[in-house]
């Protein structure tokens, strides 16, 4: 074996040795990991639901204080997860979750909570029906909140077609697998997502998509072309369209 060889092959074996491969390692093989984001996605989703729940009160014009408060948002809103997830986040440590997901979690209620707070004004204002104040408006401005206190790559994302707030625009790997959730063929039940090794085995990214439901109808349905409550163009989509998807990204360690 020449010198050359032996050098390759002793710094392949001080790479194992370490842990680390030479090739990207599967999705698979990061079950923690893909859970994690998953249970990340399902809890901004679970945010956005909380908020579209509480849509006609938000948007309610006669009616000044709407005591949704952030207290009663988290409370909604660990019922909600906990209803999808089967995880209790009050009694998280003790919950059967990988320890990142025991770590985020709560960064993303305090996050979610934040939001609700910092929109206040906005929700308790009378004589005004349309508030700003959307599952939309809150997934963009929690997951944003979020990633910027951890770290961690958070974000609704959805196709150029759907697109209205530039913020969540797909990169070019969330537009592939956009394209792919998008196949009618892909299960339309439960809290699938779908993940992927990335950046040589150094990170997983994860995407749960967001299908349209009946509350998404009066902005997102038809007629298409019609203007809907916040000034934008109806798409004319159908319940159990693909509506976009909650992307996130989490290193391997």
């Amino acid at each position: 074996m020449n010198m050359a060889k032996k050098r390759t092959l002793v710094f392949a074996l001080s790479l194992l040795a370490l842990g680390i491969g030479l090739a990207p390692i599967p999705a698979s093989a990061n079950p923690d990991v893909i859970e994690t984001g998953r249970l990340l996605a399902i809890l901004l989703d679970a945010g956005r639901g909380t908020v579209g729940a509480n849509q006609p009160l938000i948007n309610d014009a006669a009616k000044g204080d709407k005591g949704f408060t952030p207290d009663l948002f988290e409370a909604q809103l660990i019922e909600k997860f906990k209803g999808r997830s089967g995880i209790d986040l009050a009694n998280l440590k003790t919950a059967a979750v990988p320890e990142t997901a025991k770590s985020l979690l709560p960064e993303l209620v305090a996050a979610s909570k934040k939001t609700v707070a910092d929109n206040q004004a906005s929700i308790n204002k009378s004589g005004v029906g349309y508030k700003g104040f959307t599952p939309a408006h809150f997934g963009t401005q929690a997951a944003a909140e979020f990633s910027t206190k951890t770290g961690v790559y958070l974000k609704q994302t959805t196709q150029d077609s759907l697109l209205r707030n530039p913020k969540n625009k797909a990169d070019g790997f969330e537009a592939g697998l956009l394209a792919k959730l998008a196949d009618a063929a892909y299960p339309r039940q439960g809290d699938k997502a779908m993940s992927e090794t990335v950046e040589g085995g150094k990170a997983v990214r994860v995407m749960l998509p967001l299908y349209y439901g009946k509350g998404c109808m009066g902005c997102h349905g038809g007629p298409k072309g019609e203007t809907d409550i916040s000034g934008y163009k109806k798409e004319g989509a159908n319940e159990g369209d693909l509506g976009g998807a909650i992307s996130v990204k989490l290193p391997i360690k």
